[in-house]
């Protein structure tokens, strides 16, 4: 394992006493900025969207294809970065994968048929992919650094960069070309990233899973770590992956199906309905900024099954209500129970087996919300689109039912 991984970065940063305090914190606030880098530009991406599909002359048909791209690209790449975060540190990846993200946002607005989309969308997702498992990667190495449940606070800012990058996008969008608007997003990503990156080149991964726990009483009962239950840890790696997937299932349904769901069902003005998404994720997003401190309070265990039955009653609620308002406050209360599912399962699955933990829970999240639009859709021609909708709740509650059963696995890895 190179140098980049060992523990000695933890406490470097000058020559006596005590430092270990100030390189931990600015990696937290370099960390948290990349994390909001990315959903920045993603959201900047996608509000581009409709544009970028009439330039290339796209059909509705040509454009789901050409998006496959981005799901193609990322997909394949989580695997493969997991791995190169073992061999050079997450640290490294992060800003190499994040230059990557900001310079592919300014090729799609450059090509003009279906296919030169698809294929520029297969570089933006292999970067959005790679990205994604190194930054977790290295959030999971900090948070056992800090020995605080901070992960929440990462995937808020993920949150709310795509806010801002969505809120930003739709108000200049009247006003300057795709091409101007994601060239500019380029530039802002390529400065903020020579800001923060060398941050994290200088101050690599403070506690990489390998190099834990030096106690060798614990050697023996943490799995993933030692070696001693290497079956153990991919399991509970793979139970995490799935949690992870259900939670994400949700996101990507309501994201498509939302507001179809509010104005077709139950015949809600346009501009209510698009605000149920848009609720959702603000309340995602303060949950997962309350995350740290209802992970300090609850603990994992609770977290997860609090948040899968909390999640699992709101979305019953918002796709079965026979009224707006009462389907908009599900919509609510299913983005708080959600909000810290995913960061808790991700971080278990990384400090299990480090980086292709990371890799294979991002992956398994991801394909969950990748399944979740398409699913919906076809349940909803067999059935009716609330029952297709309830499937997020039966997922969720699932995911809580996991989460309590993992709880030995917890335990046993905690060091």
């Amino acid at each position: 394992m190179p140098l980049l991984n060992k523990v000695r970065t933890a406490v470097s940063g000058g020559s006596g006493g005590d430092t270990a305090p100030l390189p931990l914190s600015r990696l937290r606030s370099a960390l948290t900025l990349f994390f909001a880098l990315d959903g920045f530009l993603f959201a900047g991406w996608v509000v581009r969207i409709p544009a970028i599909k009439q330039q290339t002359g796209s059909s509705a048909g040509d454009l789901g294809l050409a998006l496959l791209g981005v799901s193609a690209g990322a997909v394949v790449t989580m695997t493969l970065t997991g791995r190169l975060c073992r061999r050079y540190g997450s640290h490294p990846v992060t800003v190499v994968t994040a230059v990557l993200l900001s310079l592919s946002l300014a090729l799609p607005p450059l090509t003009h048929s279906p296919l030169a989309l698809g294929l520029v969308l297969l570089v933006f997702g292999a970067a959005y992919g790679g990205i994604n498992v190194a930054m977790n990667s290295a959030a999971v190495d900090l948070v056992a650094a800090l020995r605080r449940p901070v992960m929440p606070s990462f995937h808020a800012a993920f949150s709310l960069g795509g806010m801002v990058g969505a809120g930003l996008g739709g108000l200049v969008a009247g006003g300057l070309s795709p091409t101007a608007h994601l060239l500019g997003l380029t530039v802002v990503g390529l400065l903020l990233t020579a800001a923060a990156g060398p941050v994290l080149l200088r101050h690599p991964s403070p506690a990489l899973p390998e190099a834990l726990p030096a106690n060798p009483s614990h050697a023996s009962s943490t799995p993933g770590r030692s070696g001693a239950r290497p079956a153990g840890a991919r399991r509970a790696v793979l139970v995490f992956g799935v949690i992870a997937l259900c939670t994400a299932y949700g996101e990507g349904a309501l994201a498509d199906w939302g507001a179809l769901h509010l104005a077709q069902d139950l015949d809600a003005h346009p501009g209510v309905a698009a605000a149920g998404y848009s609720l959702f994720a603000l309340t995602m997003t303060a949950g997962r900024l309350s995350g740290t401190a209802l992970l300090e309070r609850l603990g994992q265990t609770r977290t997860l099954v609090t948040g899968g039955l909390t999640a699992a009653a709101g979305m019953l609620l918002g796709a079965l209500a026979p009224t707006v308002w009462a389907a908009l406050l599900g919509f609510a209360v299913t983005g708080l129970g959600l909000a810290n599912i995913f960061p808790v399962a991700v971080a278990r699955a990384g400090a299990l087996a480090g980086p292709s933990g990371v890799a294979t829970a991002s992956t398994l999240g991801y394909g969950g919300m990748l399944l979740g639009p398409p699913s919906i859709g076809f349940l909803a021609d067999w059935f009716s689109l609330p029952v297709a909708l309830t499937t997020v709740a039966l997922l969720a509650a699932g995911a809580a039912v996991m989460g309590y059963a993992t709880r030995d696995d917890r335990t046993r890895a905690a060091s």
